[in-house]
């Protein structure tokens, strides 16, 4: 019987290596003469060795009789339990002599001498790519053959090596298997502990000979590298874009393909990106893990507290040596050496605009591609831009992250947190070419030049009018279809223009910021005040071209155009009477309703309009809060005093063609033509007496209704019709006080 000694008389004659046993080496010999005459029923697969088929058909039977007493892990064969065991234990007793580094098995130190002797003896038979492991030309060759024989059977995504998939079952799993001994930090791979465990010995071997930037690992070197060479190597065969990195080329396919094999387990949605399905999941767990000390804001990835550090520190390391101008971020100084060079090495191949950055000539391909691949989950809004959309979402969120420091007001973009502080900086950075103006904003510039260039390229295709932007035309077509996309969140009022919404907002607010130093009046827009500020100034900018009448107002003189061109934009539905103002056609719109909705607490009547109630209601109250600043005559309505200062000026610029007595307003001619015309449009709905003035059929109805409006301040004697006041205050005026 044979007995076991360290003597291994039986050696092979092909690689000198030794066995104990005759058995042994002819089973060995069986590795040289590539026979294999042990075949899988399964698979096919076919081993030179019984006791390998044995292993094999472990993985079709699914047994695993062999279990790890730490973890609990099962394993197929008692050597990879030995192995395995390895972990736990820390043993690693197979060292390379040249480098002293430490294995846990011998294959992978045999593998690992590959490294020293430069031996590369698998060559690949397509691309001639050469390899120092047989195992690493297999899996090479899965890149031309396209093949991936290793499927999950939880998500069904295939993977060419068996190893990607079992890494990949740890996501379904959660398992993570590899411990941290200094921090107890538990990790799914073990490459990710080796990784992380030289934040504790501080180690960053591989350093980038160009910035002398250090890295933990050479990976990770070797893809800073690009940043210097700005070599992109993997190019995407759908769209041509090229990356730096193949993890980007692997997540931008997605982009074609559809495919999100991310999914979150609460409300089963799905990511392209393991990383934005961990930033997703701190919706649900209310998890901001990442948090600044110095403001106590929160984040919920450590990427952007980063960022948001260099705001406290106000540490700009990275300097344009053109310009001297600071940056917090490299990346930052990179973009911004683009406008010193002038490079626009990116041309559209559409429209032959070029640009700076690959980025930017992506997303401006959008514009021709019609592209939004980007999508609000609230609103189903689509976005060109990932950025685009973040942005959009603090509208649903309410999230305004950007505050100034001098006035405390929020934003929800940073860019117009740097437009307002030009408002307390007065900075004005873009000034106009032709007369020297200078704008806060680049957009207020652009909407400035065509001024001078009389240039307007976009045409209304209902009424014709032209408009020097594009913006401006959207607007104005509002005006034809009606539509209102803005609604009130409170009152439910929509609104044409956003802009206008969140005027309307501050009137719910309450918010009033805005006070005028004369009078001490608050006003909830800026703008709302410096047109108010004229009222004390006597300024009147905007001048009429025509008939030189000044208004201090751009929208009072655009509105006074209209009375010399004679457009009447605004149409009712109902009768198609065309309005010069979008006021004149709300007020005309009641007519046709019958809808009187706001009522006089104190006489009962009812009026279509809130202004018109506010004026009646001076009737009852006597105020009259216009006073004429000549002979102090008060006015219970604005537009009164007006007409009434006429008179002092001497102004009487409309004059009758018939008998040529002049009149100082447009209404009181009209009036008076009826005189001349006999015509008497106005009718007594009781008695039929007709009437050639509005007012004199007002004044008439009060004989019907009994009602007295007008009462006397001296006696308290009430009338129907103010000329009879006027007339009975006479009375008054002759009376002598009694001796």
């Amino acid at each position: 019987m044979h007995t076991h000694t360290a003597e291994k008389p039986h050696m092979s004659e092909l690689c000198e290596k030794s066995f104990d046993r005759k058995a042994s080496l002819n089973m060995h010999m069986l590795i040289h003469r590539g026979e294999k005459p042990h075949i899988c029923d399964v698979c096919k697969r076919t081993f030179s060795v019984k006791s390998k088929l044995n292993t094999h058909m472990l993985i079709h039977t699914g047994e695993k009789p062999h279990m790890c007493e730490v973890c609990k892990k099962m394993f197929t064969q008692k050597s990879t339990l030995n192995n395995h065991m390895r972990i736990h234990t820390g043993q690693k007793p197979y060292m390379c002599e040249v480098c002293k580094k430490m294995f846990t098995r011998k294959g992978h130190l045999n593998s690992h001498m590959l490294i020293h002797t430069g031996e590369k003896p698998h060559m690949c038979e397509v691309c001639k790519k050469a390899f120092s492991l047989k195992s690493s030309l297999v899996k090479h060759m899965l890149i031309h053959t396209g093949e991936k024989p290793h499927m999950c059977e939880v998500c069904k995504k295939a993977f060419s090596l068996k190893s990607s998939l079992v890494k990949h079952m740890l996501i379904h799993t959660r398992e993570k298997p590899y411990m941290c001994e200094v921090c107890k930090e538990m990790f799914a791979q073990k490459g990710n502990l080796n990784t992380h465990m030289l934040i504790h010995t501080g180690k960053k071997p591989h350093m980038c000979e160009v910035c002398k930037k250090i890295f933990t690992e050479r990976s990770n070197l070797n893809r800073h590298i690009l940043i210097h060479t700005g070599e992109k190597p993997y190019m995407c065969e759908v769209c041509k874009k090229t990356v730096s990195r193949k993890s980007s080329l692997i997540m931008h396919m997605r982009i074609h393909t559809g495919e999100k094999p991310h999914m979150c387990e609460v409300c089963k949605k799905m990511f392209t990106e393991k990383s934005t399905l961990n930033n997703h999941m701190h919706i649900h767990t209310g998890e901001k893990p990442d948090i600044c000390e110095i403001c106590k804001k929160v984040f919920t990835r450590k990427s952007s507290l980063n960022k948001h550090i260099l705001i406290h520190t106000g540490e700009q390391s990275h300097m344009c040596e053109v310009c001297r101008k600071m940056f917090h971020l490299k990346a930052s100084l990179n973009k911004h050496m683009l406008i010193h060079s002038g490079e626009q090495s990116h041309m559209c191949e559409v429209c032959k605009k070029m640009f700076r950055l690959k980025d930017s000539l992506n997303k401006h391909m959008r514009i021709h591609t019609g592209q939004k691949s980007h999508m609000c989950e609230v609103c189903k809004k689509v976005f060109s831009v990932k950025c685009h959309l973040n942005n959009h979402m603090r509208i649903h969120t309410g999230e305004k992250p950007f505050t100034c420091e001098v006035c405390k007001k929020m934003f929800t973009e940073k860019g117009g947190l740097n437009k307002h502080m030009r408002i307390h900086t007065e900075e004005k950075p873009y000034m106009c070419e032709v007369c020297k103006k200078p704008f806060s904003l680049k957009s207020s510039l652009i909407k400035h030049i065509p001024i001078h260039t009389g240039e307007k390229p976009h045409m209304c295709e209902v009424c014709r009018k032209m408009f020097t932007q594009k913006s401006t035309l959207n607007k104005h077509m509002r005006t034809h279809t009606g539509e209102k996309p803005y609604m009130c969140e409170v009152c439910k009022k929509p609104f044409s223009e956003k802009t206008n919404l969140i005027k309307h907002m501050r009137i719910h607010r309450g918010e009033k910021s805005h006070m005028c130093e004369v009078c001490r009046k608050m006003f909830t827009q800026k703008s709302t005040l410096n047109n108010h500020m004229r009222i004390h100034t006597g300024l009147k900018p905007y001048m009429c071209e025509v008939c030189k009448k000044m208004f201090t107002e751009k929208g009072s003189l655009n509105s006074h155009m209209r009375t010399h061109t004679g457009e009447k934009p605004y149409m009712c539905e109902v009768c198609k009477k065309p309005f010069s103002q979008k006021s004149s056609l709300i007020k005309h719109i009641p007519i046709h309703t019958g809808e009187k909705p706001h009522m006089c607490e104190v006489c009962r009547k009812m009026f279509t309009q809130k202004s018109t109630l506010n004026k009646h209601m001076r009737t009852h109250t006597g105020e009259k809060p216009y006073m004429c600043e000549v002979c102090k005559k008060p006015f219970s309505e604005k537009t009164n005093l007006i007409k009434h200062m006429r008179i002092h000026r001497g102004e009487k610029s409309h004059m009758c063609e018939v008998c040529r007595k002049m009149f100082t307003q447009k209404s009181t001619l009209n009036k008076h033509m009826l005189i001349h015309a006999g015509e008497k449009p106005y009718m007594c709905e009781v008695c039929k007496k007709v009437f050639s003035v509005k007012s004199y059929l007002n004044s008439h109805m009060h004989t019907h209704t009994g009602e007295k409006p007008y009462m006397c301040e001296v006696c308290k004697k009430p009338f129907s019709q103010k000329c009879n006041l006027i007339k009975h205050m006479r009375i008054h005026a002759v009376e002598k006080p009694r001796v």
